[in-house]
């Protein structure tokens, strides 16, 4: 019977329902000795068991992102109340973008990747048993499947085919979307179920649709064992070693399928932290290698009508007259040092003690003539210039100790000549 809002169990205060699901109802609720609110899970009496397998579990793992458990009843659980929208709401607000999917992903992958440590496999991982709280930690639920200890489950034990007529239809046809090809068929199940429902759910993250939608259980479980699955459905900005990934996860021979979820967390770890340009996957060639061949020829063809027309066109060698070229400074008396010419071959910086000053300052100039334009005024040395790469700027030591910078735009536009 479902409980009211003021109702007690324990030193619980019901407070509002949040939910109902096949094996019982969830309430928010007040625990008056530590003045906080829980999530109360209260078991329908078929479903005890669950609940029981489903306390063993969780009291086992401490991790963020596993939804912890407070405290036990004589047919409920105290469970941390967990804010926030489930992963099947958050994917109805439209498509989840690569870097929130992989985020999310990531989430879930080290939670499965500690619970499978301790040799617990959940086997009903979906987007409705995923919580994503508002700064984004993601939150796994419901271990009222989970098998315990490292031996597969034995063939029908607790299998969706098997218990459906115990189960509400809605709830046993949304997990069998979900649900392993190996689990779908009633076989011994291992943490590889769970490597499965996790390709399915990144899969659904990326594309905002499920995998295996049929209008009924039959054809949902037909389609999990049977269906091909279309991997051109991804967006074209996921990356191939995401798709490798899922390929992998999603891989309905059991013995070819990713063994291991910490690998996908490597996985996915590592191209989170990839350059955006390097992420992408290669948009496939329908025309194969002849692309490629035929720039290749091209190439080819244009370095050599490139050498011949040099060689045709190339000036003679400078006469010795002409190799030399002398650029005049400054025509004052003083002495110029280090000079350094301009990105672009235009300009060039350097030392001046010159127009009757005992001190050095930068002085730049062009390459074809004009007077010098001085660029510091300061009492101490400044020397060593140096250009930026753009030309925009030019570096020098001041006093032997200290970097300045000058904008040498402004004093060429409105003291330089253009040439």
């Amino acid at each position: 019977m479902p409980l009211t809002v003021g109702e007690k169990l324990g030193p619980y205060e019901i407070i509002a329902p949040i939910g109902a699901g096949g094996m019982g109802e969830v309430y928010r609720a007040r625990d008056s000795r530590l003045n906080r609110d829980v999530a109360i899970k209260v078991s329908a009496e078929r479903f005890a068991e669950r609940f029981e397998r489903e306390a063993r579990a969780v009291a086992a793992l401490n991790h963020p992102n596993i939804c912890s458990l407070y405290d036990v009843g004589p047919n409920y659980l105290v469970m941390e109340l967990i804010e926030g929208p489930t992963l099947a709401d958050r994917i109805k607000e439209g498509v989840i973008g690569l870097e929130e999917a992989l985020g999310i992903a990531y989430q879930i992958s080290e939670a499965f990747e500690a619970a499978h440590e301790k040799g617990i496999t959940h086997r009903d991982l979906k987007p409705g048993n995923i919580k994503i709280k508002p700064g984004g930690m993601v939150k796994v639920l419901d271990f009222g499947l989970a098998k315990m200890g490292g031996a597969p489950m034995a063939k029908g034990e607790d299998s969706p085919t098997i218990s459906m007529a115990a189960t509400q239809a809605g709830v046993i046809l949304g997990t069998a979307a979900y649900m392993s090809p190996e689990q779908a068929a009633g076989k011994p199940v291992d943490k590889r179920a769970d490597i499965w429902s996790f390709g399915v759910v990144f899969f659904e993250m990326l594309t905002g649709r499920p995998l295996f939608d049929s209008e009924t259980l039959s054809h949902t479980l037909a389609d999990v064992l049977r269906a091909p699955i279309d991997f051109d459905k991804l967006p074209k900005e996921t990356p191939k070693k995401i798709h490798d990934l899922l390929r992998r996860c999603l891989d309905r021979d059991i013995k070819n399928r990713l063994r291991d979820i910490g690998e996908a967390r490597i996985v996915i770890s590592r191209v989170s932290k990839e350059p955006e340009a390097t992420k992408l996957a290669p948009a496939p060639s329908r025309l194969g290698k002849l692309p490629w061949a035929v720039a290749g020829v091209l190439g080819l063809a244009l370095i050599v009508v490139g050498a011949l027309s040099w060689r045709a066109t190339r000036p003679g060698e400078p006469k010795p007259a002409e190799a030399m070229r002398t650029i005049l400074l400054t025509s004052y008396p003083g002495t110029e040092r280090s000079p350094t010419f301009s990105p672009d071959g235009r300009q060039v910086a350097f030392v001046w003690n010159g127009e009757k000053r005992d001190n050095y300052d930068i002085y730049v100039k062009l390459v074809d003539g004009g007077d010098p334009l001085r660029l510091t005024h300061d009492p101490a040395d400044d020397t060593a210039p140096a250009w930026s790469p753009d030309g925009r700027f030019i570096a020098f030591v001041r006093d032997g100790s200290k970097s300045s910078w000058y904008p040498l735009w402004v004093a060429w536009n409105e003291r330089l000549p253009t040439r």
